[in-house]
């Protein structure tokens, strides 16, 4: 419930400060004292955009703050969803700056104005005769039959079920999309698949096969030249291993003699051994040395192939053609798995369609059960409230399709006439009776749902005499399950309240500024003698009001 408020610079009001306490409270002021001025900050509270032409001194801040006590209302997910800190005196602040910027804050955390409206739609909900039109849409009838039915159980899992139907429907025409461009390319890719898994290539062949191919289409010009070196070495008397062994043989009869020479003797030695061990290699390889013209050709051919596959898909290498034939391979698999998957999904969404229809079939019943229910309740209230004759004709039937709280169609029509045509709310009720037509609704909510704070602005225009304390004795009867305000002309009503506050203009310092004060028990007298009877007070008006406030 609203605790406090505070308001600071806005509109006519300098500096205004508040606390409420729980059941009815009524608000009383002469027109265009200012009550509207409440209404339009604890909107900036809800989340209404902001504007500068609304603040008193645009050269200072505008502040309003407001108090809840939201222990009772179950909003801990509202603050999980909201990323917030849940509070049980949970704190509002909006703020308008001098350059026109606002700013909002909950329990000190900055939010946004949809963060600041999510939460606030749950905390206070603000009714006049303009609100009273949202008793006509189909949506708010649901709400009002589903608090009755009880079934918010069933509808929420009907919404997670309509949810998880929704992505598997979408995920299905995703894959279907798919399927149709995949089967476009498959022929094609399945080609260039075959084509690179024939080649059967390997990482780092390229480099090997142009190292065979090198060695195989010079081998004539390599046997030539390993021929020359290996009679360069061997050959006797000229041949560098002969020469070598000589040179070898004497330094080694003069090595004794020196440290100098023994080195050299043992270097000459070293090469003498080195260059018989590749004596032996030159050998070794020239005798390997053939002339295979078919295997050049093969691998001429071979790498003939991946060049033409590397040109064909612009890759640098093979490795880049490996990856490409991982990627062809995967397109291919899925193009032919996609029809399975479909398959697959499809028959979930069926098992998810049962489930739904099967909520969906719970739902009607319970609806079908509380809807001859609601229709006497807001009947015979609407007769307390001086309509005897309103009657309603309703119906809900079930659909094919998935609406978003059910598979129900709700016909919800109105006759204030006895023999009239039902029509629709919006079509045949006036203002005034969509005005006791929405208390009578709130007033049966609040015996089967918990509400935030509600806030009657003027509702009761049009009503006087005997409708307006049955007005009174109804608004009386929801305060003892919720904090009720209402803003009114008739004294029926502010009499009835625990708590009646009066909104005043007083001139300060050559400035016209907006008041609010809570009435002893004889300035409620005097107020609602005032009401009755105008500024010049009778007796008999005194006396009424005091009969009023008993």
């Amino acid at each position: 419930m609203l605790q406090g408020l505070s308001i600071t610079n806005f509109a006519l009001i300098e500096q205004l400060q508040v606390s409420f306490d729980s059941g009815l409270t009524t608000i009383t002021g002469e027109t265009g004292a200012g009550k509207s001025l409440l209404l339009g900050a604890l909107g900036l509270l809800l989340g209404k955009r902001a504007d500068l032409t609304s603040v008193k001194d645009s050269s200072k801040k505008c502040i309003i703050e407001g108090v809840f006590d939201v222990q009772k209302y179950n909003l801990n997910a509202v603050f999980e969803e909201l990323d917030l800190d849940y509070e049980d005196e949970t704190i509002i602040r909006r703020e308008i700056l001098p350059s026109g910027k606002s700013r909002a804050f909950i329990n000190d955390s900055p939010v946004t104005l949809q963060s600041l409206s999510a939460l606030g739609e749950n905390l206070i909900d603000i009714h006049s005769q303009h609100q009273t039109l949202e008793i006509t849409t189909n949506d708010f009838q649901f709400d009002v039959l589903d608090a009755l039915a009880g079934a918010d159980r069933e509808i929420e899992s009907y919404k997670r079920g309509l949810r998880l139907l929704k992505e598997k429907r979408k995920e299905v025409d995703a894959l279907i999309a798919n399927q149709e461009t995949f089967t476009k390319e498959y022929d094609y890719n399945a080609f260039l698949l075959k084509e690179l898994e024939e080649a059967k290539l390997t990482s780092g062949e390229l480099e090997a096969l142009e190292e065979r191919y090198q060695r195989l289409n010079n081998i004539e010009e390599i046997q030539e030249q390993l021929s020359g070196a290996v009679s360069i070495v061997n050959s006797e008397e000229i041949g560098v291993l002969d020469q070598l062994s000589t040179v070898n043989s004497n330094l080694s009869r003069i090595s004794s003699y020196s440290s100098s020479l023994k080195e050299l003797s043992e270097r000459i030695q070293s090469v003498h051994i080195e260059l018989k061990d590749i004596q032996v290699s030159l050998q070794n390889e020239l005798e390997r040395l053939d002339v295979d013209p078919q295997s050049l050709e093969e691998t001429s051919q071979r790498l003939q192939l991946i060049h033409n596959l590397q040109v064909k898909h612009t890759a640098s290498d093979i490795d880049e053609l490996l990856v490409l034939m991982a990627e062809l391979k995967e397109k291919v698999s899925k193009t032919e798995s996609l029809t399975e998957d479909i398959e697959q999904i499809k028959n979930e969404i069926s098992k998810i369609e049962l489930q739904l229809d099967s909520v969906a079939e719970k739902i009607h019943k319970k609806r079908s059960k509380a809807l001859p229910k609601l229709i006497k309740e807001l009947e015979d209230i609407l007769k307390a409230l001086g309509m005897p004759n309103a009657s309603f004709e309703a119906s809900v039937n079930l659909q094919e399709n998935y609406l978003t709280n059910g598979k129900d169609a709700l016909v919800f029509l109105f006759s204030a006439n006895k023999g009239g045509a039902y029509g629709a709310l919006k079509k045949v009720a006036s203002g005034g009776e969509l005005s006791r037509i929405m208390i009578a609704i709130k007033s049966i909510l609040s015996r089967y749902s918990q509400l935030p704070t509600i806030i009657f602005d003027e509702i009761d225009t049009g009503v006087s005499g005997e409708v307006a304390q049955k007005m009174a004795d109804l608004m009386m009867t929801m305060s003892k399950n919720l904090q009720v305000f209402s803003i009114t002309h008739l004294p029926q009503i502010a009499a009835k309240g625990q708590y009646q506050y009066k909104v005043y203009k007083e001139d300060v310092n050559a400035t016209t500024i907006t008041q609010l004060k809570l009435l002893t028990q004889e300035e409620r007298i005097k107020e609602i003698a005032e009401m009755i009877g105008g500024k010049n007070i009778s007796d008999s008006a005194m006396t009424h009001a005091k009969s009023l406030l008993v």
